[in-house]
């Protein structure tokens, strides 16, 4: 158990549900029901007889960026290959992303959770974390009434927009609580229940267990996070090294030490994504160049809200043999803006060592792709341009 003095420590993780989707219904009601995904900057037309455009309609090799729950049980999710989506939901609605539309709504629903809780940890633009501690003074019924009343208070500052809130004495116990009741759930796990509730969870239910480390555990028959919590740590070490195997083992007995980041500057923000399957860095790269554009737009986001420039720009790859490389460039000046955190990117990506000499070389395909700003300082913004595509041929 994790205190705070004499307090049980009072985590929350609050996750919208379904954002950028939710958002679109928000705009337009007639949306209400129906399989919405969105996708890429630039929309197609309705054909003559249509409302809205449809998935059926769609020529290209972008990938989704979200689809809402309507559309999430015909098969569709985010980072989904757009034409595969509208092999599988020809009939479902595709809208390109507005990402201003959706950080005004991201504003709106932090600052009406502010009002009634002020310790917060921002982690971008359709979630958080809480520390309910002293407030509800370690009582998990008190932070649980406190919960309901952030969900309403989320609903009427969004014009009806749901989340999901999950409850528990740290911050990866609650990431995993926010979605076991999506959509507008509520989860609440004390301390006494993690073995009841988490052990009997699939491993890639653990925010850090991706789809490839997942595979591996099958491999030495670790399917729930219960099993896992049975593996020795030499094992796990064995198969994944001496950090990520100590993390996996500590993670499976619900050991997450994390405090909330508060107040203060940032030494950097990053923004990362694990693909559901690898992706070859150049039969691929027009979907990479699509799941990068979004990750920048994120990170220019990030840096907008705080009023941050960054010096330096990082780009992170991991293999699928689990091996990842970090490489960094500093263009001689701040920047902030997508186009700027592209460019440096391209600079990274010419000093990754990837391998294209046989199809399933180990570093001819990526399954994890991050970018990071580092070396911040407050500086007023400028508008940001629209973006450069990012994955070139001379990129590599």
């Amino acid at each position: 158990m994790q205190y705070t003095g004499r307090l049980m420590r009072i985590i929350a993780h609050l996750d919208m549900d379904a954002f950028y989707a939710s958002a679109e219904l928000v705009r337009d009601p007639r949306l209400k029901g129906r399989p919405v995904a969105v996708g890429g900057r630039r929309g197609i037309q309705p054909l003559p007889g249509q409302d809205f455009p449809l998935l059926g309609q769609y020529q290209g090799r972008g990938v989704l960026t979200t689809a809402n729950y309507e559309a999430r049980k015909l098969g569709l999710h985010s980072a989904m290959p757009t034409m595969r989506a509208a092999k599988l939901a020809p009939q479902a609605i595709l809208l390109p992303a507005d990402f201003e539309w959706y950080s005004t709504l991201s504003r709106r629903f932090k600052e009406a959770v502010l009002q009634l809780t002020p310790v917060m940890e921002n982690r971008g633009v359709d979630e958080i974390y809480l520390d309910l501690t002293e407030q509800t003074q370690g009582d998990f019924e008190k932070a649980r009434q406190l919960a309901a009343q952030l969900k309403q208070a989320v609903k009427d500052a969004t014009g009806g927009m749901t989340c999901s809130i999950g409850l528990s004495e740290n911050k990866l116990t609650s990431k995993i609580c926010s979605d076991l009741q999506k959509p507008d759930g509520l989860t609440l796990v004390r301390p006494h229940e993690f073995e009841t509730v988490v052990w009997p969870l699939p491993v890639g239910k653990v925010n850090g267990i991706g789809p490839k480390a997942q595979a591996k555990l099958i491999e030495l028959n670790i399917r729930t996070v219960g099993e896992l919590a049975l593996a020795p740590l030499p094992q796990l070490q064995a198969h994944f090294g001496n950090s990520y195997g100590l993390w996996l083992y500590e993670c499976a007995r619900g050991i997450d030490r994390r405090e909330l980041s508060l107040g203060g500057d940032p030494k950097s923000i990053s923004r990362e994504t694990t693909f559901e399957n690898d992706l070859h860095i150049r039969r691929d790269r027009e979907a990479l160049t699509a799941i990068l554009t979004r990750l920048t737009d994120k990170l220019a986001s990030d840096l907008e809200r705080k009023k941050l420039k960054a010096r330096t720009i990082g780009l992170k790859v991991r293999f699928p043999d689990f091996t990842s490389v970090t490489r960094d460039h500093t263009p001689g000046h701040t920047v902030s803006s997508a186009t700027e955190i592209l460019q440096a990117a391209r600079e990274c990506l010419k000093k990754v060592p990837f391998d294209t000499s046989a199809s399933n070389h180990p570093r001819s395909r990526i399954r994890l792709l991050g970018v990071k700003a580092s070396h911040l300082s407050h500086m007023e913004l400028a508008d940001q341009p629209d973006q450069l595509p990012l994955w070139e041929e001379d990129a590599r």
